[in-house]
């Protein structure tokens, strides 16, 4: 049996409060260490979470009376105590960097939720069931953060996870050549609930800051290459994104249009995504769903309430594939956008590093 023990970097957040969720009867990972701002160090968890804790089960005993410490004045001594964190911080982009930074110089591996260092050429941006392979650019990393253990890899946008999945699979044999999506996210996208934002209800925002340029940008990195010890982003397919934010409290939807260099059949379509499984179900890790890409015949479906916790929210939901008048095809995709897209997502991404050896444990249990 794997143990490792981990901590949770912004652990009173949206974000983190799912870690702990998750982290919690996770048969690997066992809390550690929970840290946050200076405003909640030295609180007890409950306490310094209080009104803010936002899951539906109550918080775990496990961690109710942990002391959270400071998450930038006790990064050495958090290295010390874990085999590495996992990180969900509300900060500006370069502070973010910064500390994760150094927790990865203090031989800490980091699994970060923020986008400050997904663009950074050697921090890889694993989708384990398409993308696994770009963990191998943790060895040019190290080189330059002059680090044994330590490194920092990247979960993507958490919108993403519900549309390319769905196109990943169909690349390499048709050829994704232009893809249109328009996204309709939840509030917890926003670390929100309808009791702190209640003028979302009966409400749609068209407009979610800096969402559409990581949907257009970020998939290329994902399809990307390592070349000269750098991930170097694919040049298609092309994207374009709307993105929307409405009443809904989990799961992100995505209209999808796509057109191939070579069109296949709605048979082949259905076929490959079917089929499809990636390192995660290969390597059976304990958050992998079992089924990854589900296609729904039924012309209502996927719903959000019905299908964004299919396989512990960490599926991928398909529905109304047909042939459109412009572009090739259109279809509806669903995922839960703080398992899939955002914590869990980032657990599953730690267990295949963990079973690929990049993260090994320092204690002896």
């Amino acid at each position: 049996m794997k143990n490792y023990k981990v901590g949770i970097i912004g652990a009173t957040g949206m974000v983190g409060q799912r870690f702990i969720t998750i982290l919690s009867k996770h048969p690997w990972f066992h809390i550690e260490v929970l840290a946050a701002s200076s405003r909640s160090a030295g609180k007890k968890y409950k306490d310094a979470v209080g009104a803010k804790w936002a899951m539906k089960e109550d918080i775990p005993e496990s961690v109710a009376d942990i002391t959270v410490m400071d998450a930038s004045a006790d990064v050495d001594k958090i290295a010390s105590l874990v085999d590495f964190v996992f990180c969900a911080v509300d900060m500006k982009k370069d502070e973010i960097k910064a500390l994760e930074e150094r927790y990865a110089k203090a031989e800490c591996p980091v699994i970060s939720n923020n986008s400050a260092n997904r663009h950074t050429p050697d921090v890889p941006m694993i989708v384990p069931e398409l993308n696994s392979e770009h963990s191998a650019i943790i060895d040019y990393q190290r080189k330059r953060l002059g680090t044994k253990r330590g490194f920092i890899a990247v979960k993507s946008n958490c919108s993403l996870q519900s549309y390319v999945p769905a196109l990943f699979p169909l690349h390499e044999k048709y050829g994704v050549k232009d893809v249109l999506v328009c996204t309709y996210q939840a509030i917890s996208g926003a670390g929100k609930t309808f009791e702190t934002w209640p003028e979302i209800l009966d409400n749609v925002i068209p407009y979610i800051g800096g969402e559409e340029e990581k949907s257009e940008i970020e998939p290329l990195k994902i399809w990307g290459k390592i070349e000269d010890g750098k991930i170097v982003p694919a040049k298609s397919p092309n994207f374009t994104a709307q993105c929307l934010r409405v009443p809904v409290s989990d799961g992100h939807m995505a209209a999808v249009f796509v057109r191939f260099e070579k069109k296949p059949t709605i048979e082949e379509i259905k076929k490959i995504w079917n089929e499809f499984e990636g390192y995660a179900q290969k390597a059976n890790l304990p958050s992998a769903p079992k089924k990854f890409l589900n296609y729904f015949e039924e012309d209502n479906l996927p719903q959000t309430k019905l299908q964004r916790n299919l396989e512990n929210g960490m599926a991928v939901s398909i529905g109304r594939l047909r042939e459109d008048t412009q572009y090739d095809y259109k279809f509806v995709c669903l995922s839960h956008n703080t398992l899939r897209g955002a914590a869990g997502g980032g657990v599953l991404m730690a267990e295949q590093l963990c079973e690929q050896g990049y993260i090994t444990t320092k204690f002896n249990w």
